[in-house]
């Protein structure tokens, strides 16, 4: 499931997700995870193209920040054991930066969000996308809006800890075969 707030130049979008790293970076991330990616991404409408009355295309193009609420699949729900944000990322692309693991985020994860998109302005100036006048309109709509970003990521949770969303896609459980390596899954839309 995907959501997206959008507003002039920003977007808030926030899906659930499924994945395996055959070859994780931290050790003890071995297993399935699974939860809510939330990102701040740059948006832009595409061109029009056919009538006025033609849907037009969106690009939602590069990443601003990113937030993690994830944990592991085997683990009890609510955990957030693996739950991290990446406050920087590479300029210009997709590429998230390192990941920063708080105990506040994993402590309360819906509330400490709300406190990093209430100020969107430093997310951007964070990752050296700040600075244009339109920023400022984009985080008071933000703001406006917060309580419905909230109450998404908070449904979206509920509905990964009831096992309806969050699942590894039709016959790839993410599990080893008998004597072979576990493969690379991804199953969501960020």
């Amino acid at each position: 499931m995907l959501y997206v707030f959008g507003f002039r130049r920003t977007a808030v979008v926030l899906s659930d997700l499924y994945f395996v790293d055959p070859d994780p970076k931290f050790e003890g991330q071995e297993s399935p995870e699974h939860g809510v990616r939330l990102e701040v991404r740059k948006i832009s409408p595409g061109p029009e193209q056919g009538s006025i009355y033609a849907a037009r295309p969106i690009e939602i193009g590069d990443l601003v920040w990113r937030a993690d609420l994830l944990e592991s699949v085997d683990g009890p729900p609510g955990s957030f054991d693996r739950t991290h944000h990446h406050p920087g990322v590479s300029r210009g692309g997709l590429e998230p930066g390192r990941r920063v693991f708080d105990d506040g985020l994993s402590a309360a994860p819906v509330e400490w969000v709300g406190i990093q998109l209430a100020d969107l302005e430093a997310l951007l100036d964070q990752a050296g996308m700040g600075g244009d006048p339109a920023d400022a309109a984009d985080a008071q709509s933000l703001r406006d809006c917060l309580h419905e970003v909230l109450e998404s990521l908070d449904r979206l949770l509920e509905r990964i800890a009831a096992g309806e969303l969050g699942q590894p896609p039709p016959g790839e459980p993410g599990e080893p075969p008998a004597a072979g390596p576990v493969a690379s899954v991804r199953a969501g839309w960020l």
